[in-house]
């Protein structure tokens, strides 16, 4: 018996929840399953994956009208439900139809069950579209969470009786005025709304920057109440839901280890989707104590991501769990990638860590990297297991759809691609309740962030000359200095700036409000300068100079994971080779050994420092305690405490706020470099 098309026309739109009218015309699908071929299930059908009528990617694929996530009575309800919506698409050919049709008896649709994941990672605080163009949508077109809830939204639509939604790290920490200007409660709250509390946050190596205790008082809530944070301007429970409530969502990690031998947070979590409980574990980059402040980190031990994972496996197995998802705030770069959702050659930390995975983890969400890929890597024993990241700053998800088998209660299958969480996309509204909650943060940020502290002529970037200088480092090392050399002050007579403390560029033509080009507002030089760090002047001998300038380079005894070249304050200026300090195998590395400062090079105004004189140095507080592998700046003596770096930045420029006196970028040349085969900055700043 044929079934006229008209009929099964509306049954597809009532069980898809469409209107009549529209499964009639044209039905759209907000975030569209764009793979290339027909899926019943986890079965490739070989019939090329087509929009339901042939007009454009936002319009429906035969993918989005299988429907694989509901529950069936029988499997032969399943097959018919299958046979309706193949028959009702129009695009598909008789031929297609059948080979579609033909796959739904070969899946079982009652013992294999999908979960919808969405993961992302490394929001860093940005409520507001981020601008930049990412993977082709230009300026400030993509992310802002009150997009980016309403896309994660309709991905959970797609299965809402078994989704989950998980974080991997850096959630918080080098935030933007909005968030950063309240302690990081903004970015809880929205997240909160968001729908998080579903999942979890991984944590990651910035929700240590203001230190652990910080770090818990926002899992918990309450108001802050610790001088070292609440500090001017930062305020605290300014919010409309009264006193700050804290994360309705775990904080997880397997690998931070407190003084007393326990986790600092739980290492795990597990949820039971379908009958199948998975397990979720959490791991932070190793590396984090050489990241952030060492005051911030004191007592705790932070332990290999891997062998941390391959510790739990047992204890999720004795309590039933064989379905395992890692979530780790470390990640990989990729080279000859394809989109958004490919993956071309992937590099980094991530591929020896998943090459030590035990064969129980299923799949891996990574971050750090501010990456997006959907990758595959082989795990200890071989065995290719996914590895995705989404990017950065909410500007993309990544859709996840997990596999169980309900038997064995393990994963059979994982189907990953990432999504561009695209403001210009008509079929998406943003969230109105997280747009109000942003919009209150704003307009208490307003006042302060539309303040004019100075103006420029011209970008000063982070764009990097093949010695690691770079200008918008010159500009914050230079206020630094000035702000700590008058007597009483500091008396300074040289400023070091982290690289990885300069978020973003200031540039020219960015209008954040109702400045003209040119001048720059408090908010968006707080966006370059976001964590709130003070200024400490302290006494270091011409040797400790010697010595901080050659742990910026990997091979040294502070084990740099990467290149970190510091900015320096006019005046001071300085040569290195990078084909010095290569320390042979063997051999263990001092800091005379691995040095790659050019002897004699080092002089501040003109005059070679004396390793027996003392000198007078200005860094920012997370420097001071060996923060980024500086641990030299430990030997400090004599210190002095100073501004706020921002602050310090305001002072500097204010005198280019007078008609005529704009900041002029001075030529890069501070730090020099020998005519060694290197053409570009090596590593990673």
């Amino acid at each position: 018996m044929k079934i006229r098309k008209s009929a099964i026309a509306l049954a597809v739109a009532t069980a898809f929840g469409c209107s009549v009218a529209a499964a009639q015309t044209a039905p759209v699908c907000p975030i569209p399953d764009t793979r290339a071929n027909v899926f019943v299930g986890t079965l490739d059908t070989g019939v090329p994956n087509v929009d339901i009528d042939g007009t454009g990617p936002s319009t429906c694929t035969v993918n989005d009208r299988i429907d694989t996530a509901s529950s069936y009575a029988s499997q032969q309800a399943f097959i018919i439900a299958v046979t309706q919506a193949v028959n009702a698409i129009g695009a598909l050919t008789d031929v297609q139809r059948a080979a579609i049709i033909a796959v739904a008896p070969q899946f079982d649709v009652r013992r294999f069950r999908p979960v919808k994941l969405i993961g992302f990672n490394d929001l860093h605080g940005n409520l507001e579209a981020p601008g930049g163009t990412f993977f082709g949508v230009p300026n400030a077109l993509s992310g802002g969470v009150d997009y980016l809830a309403s896309y994660a939204q309709a991905i959970r639509a797609k299965n809402p009786n078994a989704n989950f939604m998980v974080h991997a790290g850096d959630l918080v920490g080098a935030t933007p005025l909005i968030s950063a200007l309240f302690l990081d409660e903004p970015t809880i709250e929205v997240m909160n709304l968001l729908g998080v509390n579903l999942g979890a946050d991984g944590l990651g190596n910035h929700e240590f920057d203001k230190g652990s205790a910080e770090l818990l008082r926002l899992g918990r809530g309450g108001c802050a109440t610790d001088p070292n944070v609440l500090k001017s301007p930062f305020q605290t429970c300014q919010g409309p839901f009264g006193p700050f409530a804290g994360a309705k969502f775990p904080l997880i990690a397997a690998n931070v280890i407190t003084a007393s031998g326990g986790f600092l947070v739980p290492p795990y979590i597990v949820r039971t989707f379908n009958g199948v409980r998975v397990g979720f574990i959490a791991a932070v980059t190793e590396t984090t104590p050489t990241v952030v402040t060492p005051t911030g980190v004191a007592g705790l031990t932070f332990q290999d991501e891997a062998d941390s994972v391959n510790a739990l496996v047992g204890q999720l197995r004795n309590r039933g769990v064989e379905a395992i998802v890692m979530v780790v705030h470390e990640g990989g770069s990729t080279s000859g990638q394809s989109g958004i959702s490919g993956c071309g050659t992937l590099n980094g930390n991530i591929v020896d860590l998943v090459s030590r995975l035990d064969n129980a983890v299923d799949l891996v969400i990574s971050g750090h990297t501010h990456q997006a890929y959907n990758c595959t890597l082989t795990n200890s024993t071989g065995r290719s297991i996914p590895v995705t990241q989404s990017g950065a700053f909410g500007r993309g998800l990544t859709e996840i759809d997990l596999w169980l088998d309900t038997r064995t209660r393990d994963v059979v299958k994982v189907d990953a691609r990432n999504v561009i969480v695209d403001r210009r996309n008509t079929l998406i509204a943003p969230d109105a309740s997280v747009a109000a909650l942003v919009s209150h943060y704003k307009t208490r940020a307003s006042t302060l962030a539309s303040v004019l502290i100075g103006r420029i002529s011209s970008d000063v970037t982070r764009t990097a000359n093949r010695a690691c200088e770079f200008q918008a480092g010159d500009l914050i090392a230079e206020a630094q200095l000035v702000a700590t050399q008058p007597s009483g002050f500091g008396e300074a007579v040289v400023a070091f700036m982290n690289t990885g403390g300069v978020r973003a560029d200031f540039t020219f033509a960015q209008i954040s409000g109702t400045e003209q080009p040119g001048e720059l507002t408090y908010g968006e030089s707080f966006t370059v300068q976001p964590f709130g760090n003070s200024l400490v002047t302290m006494t270091l001998t011409g040797q400790d100079i010697y010595d901080v300038l050659a742990q910026q380079f990997t091979g040294c005894p502070n084990n740099q994971p990467f290149n970190r070249v510091m900015q320096v304050s006019s005046g001071f200026e300085y040569t290195w080779d990078n084909s010095l300090g290569i320390v042979p195998t063997g051999v263990t590395p001092t800091l005379a050994n691995c040095s790659r400062i050019v002897p004699g090079s080092v002089k501040i105004n003109g005059v070679a420092v004396d390793l027996a004189q003392s000198y007078r140095a200005t860094m920012n507080n997370f420097m001071s305690t060996g923060g980024d592998g500086y641990t030299v700046f430990n030997r400090g003596t004599n210190r002095l405490g100073g501004a706020l770096d921002i602050d310090a930045l305001s002072d500097f420029l204010r005198g280019t706020l007078t008609p005529g006196t704009p900041y002029t970028p001075p030529a890069l040349g501070r730090i020099l470099r020998t005519a060694d085969a290197g053409t570009s900055c090596p590593g990673t700043r």
